[in-house]
């Protein structure tokens, strides 16, 4: 089923479906496909096949915040593309997603307020034509997922997920972008910190954590949250017992004991299975600035949502 005629070239020309083979992909691992091409009634040629990964994000303005969709990571697929009249043409595609793309699931639970998708743009006589959003889920690397399920462990009830435009002090940033999943603290911690944030900044060799106890919000914000930065290689956090590392640091918080920082890279042990980060999500259910193009926000009435 094509989804999409293409406008340039008025009724009676080519249309474009883009499948995804590859519809779930951890950051860093390639995304494969084809882009569809139903020749119309005409010979027709395209200039330029492009693919863009876009998520939804919040872009502070003074007072004022702003959400909708940015483009964070784009690739020209092909290039001088002859389509004939009448047939069939597919485009095979992979690329590798960008290792500080944001996760929008747990498990087989979808990580609510999160979304990525990939769009095809096809450029015709110079003009782009950006087309439907094809939904990306991007499950955590085992590494990720290992501080994820501490979180369940410890109590922490899930709030919120979101996007970011902006960089965090300290760490190996590339993207104009953070993601910040939002819990609620463990019960006995509750009376002294009002939500703690998690932000991974992944990159192909480390994976950094970052937590903040909030009582006023964001990282970019004034005022005295405490923060800290925990920094492993991939394959010795996806063993660490991260459990009592998280909550040694948010008791520390909470006696008004912070340390800004905690660079952990020696902790092992047994890893104690508990009801996991997916139990705590699925509870909850039931410009350019480091390569995002910041013009492509759109404010929520302006149609910000992802089409289906």
């Amino acid at each position: 089923m094509f989804k999409r005629m293409l406008a340039a070239f008025g009724v009676g020309g080519p249309s474009v479906d883009t499948v995804l083979d590859t519809p779930a992909v951890m950051p860093g691992q390639l995304v494969r496909g084809r882009v569809r091409i139903q020749g119309g009634s005409a010979d027709a040629a395209i200039d330029q096949i492009a693919l863009s990964l876009v998520t939804r994000a919040e872009l502070e303005h003074g007072d004022h915040e702003m959400a909708g969709r940015a483009e964070f990571h784009r690739v020209v697929v092909a290039h001088g593309v002859q389509v004939r009249a009448g047939a069939p043409l597919d485009v095979p595609f992979e690329f590798a997603i960008p290792w500080e793309t944001p996760i929008t699931a747990v498990g087989p639970t979808p990580l609510p307020g999160m979304v990525v998708g990939v769009r095809t743009e096809l450029v015709i006589a110079g003009a782009p034509d950006k087309g439907d959003l094809d939904q990306l889920t991007v499950p955590p690397l085992p590494s990720q997922d290992r501080v994820l399920d501490a979180f369940g462990q410890l109590g922490f009830q899930f709030r919120a997920a979101d996007v970011e435009v902006g960089r965090l002090h300290g760490v190996p940033q590339e993207l104009g972008f953070y993601q910040e999943i939002e819990f609620f603290p463990p019960a006995q911690h509750a009376g002294r910190v009002s939500q703690v944030e998690l932000t991974f900044v992944a990159t192909p060799h480390e994976l950094w954590v970052v937590l903040e106890a909030d009582k006023r919000g964001g990282f970019l914000r004034a005022g005295g949250d405490s923060f800290g930065h925990f920094r492993m290689p991939h394959q010795q956090a996806e063993t660490a017992d991260w459990a009592p590392v998280i909550d040694g640091w948010l008791a520390q918080v909470a006696a008004g004991r912070p340390q800004a920082f905690g660079h952990h890279d020696q902790h092992h042990g047994h890893h104690r299975r508990g009801p996991g980060m997916g139990a705590v999500v699925g509870g909850a259910a039931a410009g350019l600035v480091g390569g995002m193009i910041i013009g492509d926000m759109l404010s929520d009435d302006e149609g910000g949502g992802f089409e289906e």
